[in-house]
């Protein structure tokens, strides 16, 4: 699934400190990175991005389900044959997949991947799919399927042609390995954006927070806000570029991995919480789950924050958020 950024815009001013701000954008894992660090100089910078793009390269050798080689792939040609034993990285991953489903009730699946595409967002889909078609695309869905066993620490996907992917929590998850791994080697601040899936330690040089905005997904000259953020993650996922509408209604390319029918009513969620991995999947979740259904959810999770914009560009925000506030 491909994340738009539509909600993220981030100062990266340098100021007349000791310390600069550097960045580097580059094309990985299929997704734009912008990788920022607070370094002294150009080649302390360069080292500690370099170590940056490293850990993402590896952590893609390990979920990526396109690279026939990884762990993931090998666990999806075994599918309905037998368990395949894995890294205690991807274990855990998998692992923490399925606490995520259990807790939004199955609409944040890596099982998604087994879905049949039936639904077009290229302009060539002239008629709605069959009720038939949509429900058998969903068919070979379920995270129930997947079984663990941690004795062995082996996966096994019951179904023949199930799959599992990491496209709705990968990102997520190496900015925070990424992040992880530049505090460990001594970097005071940063940003990892992967595509939307941001995350952040530390102050700008001048002592000031990182600052995120929050704009019109349609118009994105409009900001509703400027919000801080410390030390934690910001996701942000967009739904309204690609879209088909029949019958008035139009449906846009997050598919509920439980019905196989596209989302309606959201055009942009942000989630605000300590790791991107967990924003990212909740971000997927929520359009799922809709407006009202969604942030009832949020605000039921400490540490979680939410604000989406509705099919009628209004803002809507959780309990703990007031954007009049922060303007």
């Amino acid at each position: 699934m491909k994340i738009y950024i539509v909600a993220i815009v981030f100062f990266l001013s340098s100021f007349a400190f000791s310390k600069q701000v550097y960045t580097r954008t580059l094309k990985i894992m299929g997704s734009r990175f912008d990788i920022t660090v607070v370094a002294e100089n150009q080649i302390e910078a360069d080292g500690f991005i370099d170590m940056a793009i490293n850990e993402i390269s590896r952590i893609e050798k390990v979920i990526s389900s396109w690279d026939t080689l990884t762990e993931t792939s090998e666990i999806n040609r075994n599918a309905g044959i037998k368990p395949v034993m894995v890294s205690e990285e991807l274990f855990n991953l998998i692992q923490r997949s399925i606490k995520i489903s259990k807790l939004t009730d199955g609409a944040f699946d890596i099982s998604y991947a087994s879905m049949d595409k039936v639904w077009k967002f290229d302009g060539s889909m002239i008629e709605m799919p069959s009720e038939e078609t949509i429900k058998r695309s969903v068919a070979k869905v379920g995270y129930q399927n997947i079984i663990l066993n941690k004795t062995n620490r082996s996966v096994l996907l019951k179904l023949k042609g199930m799959k599992i992917g990491f496209g709705a929590i990968g990102k997520g998850y190496a900015a925070d390995k990424a992040k992880a791994l530049l505090i460990s080697k001594g970097v005071k601040a940063g940003i990892i954006n992967a595509s939307g899936d941001l995350n952040t330690w530390g102050t700008q040089p001048d002592g000031k927070d990182w600052m995120v905005a929050i704009v019109n997904p349609i118009n994105k000259e409009k900001v509703f806000s400027w919000l801080p953020v410390k030390n934690s993650a910001v996701v942000t996922s967009g739904n309204y570029e690609k879209y088909v509408s029949f019958n008035n209604v139009i449906y846009t390319h997050i598919i509920d991995p439980r019905t196989g029918y596209p989302c309606t009513g959201i055009l942009s969620v942000s989630i605000f919480t300590a790791n991107a991995e967990l924003a990212d999947a909740l971000a997927t979740s929520i359009f799922v789950m809709g407006v009202d259904v969604g942030l009832d959810f949020i605000n039921q999770l400490k540490g979680v924050e939410c604000i989406l914009v509705d099919k009628d560009s209004k803002v809507r925000t959780s309990k703990n958020i007031n954007l009049k506030e922060l303007n």
